[in-house]
């Protein structure tokens, strides 16, 4: 009997994609109700994606034809003792974020250097316009930490911020968005000083509050934050 290879191995894609369903199948069966059509949807499709909070609001978007976005951070003096740049350093970090999803951003140290010239500005729609800005995204710090509250052993980094956007398309810098972003890092456990440098433990904290503040603006998914709630 002559057996033709060629139909088999075209067949085993399809095979494995059924052995999949079945098990997924078998799996959500364990489950009741709602839970197992979650299960069966993160099985096969993978975890849901979540809309970005600003567009939800606005019904626009930050990527919408390319317009030029100005990030600004503001932090009081009370805030910066224990970082002097921390305003600086975090408008940085979700600069970057956005720009490595699709936006069009003004370079920080452009941005920077106006607020260095300008030590008088008094809102941010000012900015936006001696920038060119379309766009102005505004960061008001209003609590700042990498120590947990009563330790000086232990690092959370704790951060409460107003994030809001200002649209200059009309030359008003209208406020159209406002989100208050309450971040604790990491979320489980805080982690022994002893066990990581300072520096190093600030740049992860910097890195996830920049990732909270930009999934305000682009699409993320579900289960997102599962990663941060320990410091390796």
């Amino acid at each position: 009997m002559r057996i033709d290879n060629n139909h088999t191995k075209q067949d085993q894609p399809r095979r494995q994609m059924l052995k999949l369903l079945l098990c997924s199948m078998l799996l959500a069966s364990t489950c009741t109700g709602c839970k197992a059509v979650v299960l069966l949807g993160y099985l096969i499709g993978g975890p849901p994606s979540i809309e970005p909070p600003f567009d939800i609001q606005t019904k626009t978007s930050l990527k919408k034809d390319e317009k030029r976005i100005a990030v600004v951070c503001y932090a009081p003096k009370e805030l910066k003792f224990d970082t002097e740049d921390v305003d600086d350093e975090l408008a940085q970090h979700v600069a970057m974020r956005l720009n490595s999803h699709g936006m069009k951003v003004i370079a920080p140290a452009a941005v920077q250097n106006w607020l260095d010239q300008n030590d008088d500005w008094d809102s941010p729609a000012e900015v936006g316009h001696a920038l060119e800005a379309d766009w102005v995204v505004y960061i008001d710090m209003q609590e700042y930490t990498l120590w947990e509250e009563g330790s000086m052993e232990l690092y959370r980094g704790r951060t409460t911020a107003m994030v809001k956007v200002f649209d200059m398309n009309d030359g008003n810098g209208e406020e159209i968005f406002t989100k208050e972003i309450v971040s604790v890092y990491p979320i489980r456990a805080p982690k022994p000083a002893h066990e990581i440098k300072r520096d190093r433990f600030k740049a992860l904290y910097l890195s996830r509050l920049s990732e909270e503040i930009g999934q305000l603006f682009y699409e993320h998914y579900a289960g997102d934050e599962i990663a941060h709630g320990v410091v390796d």
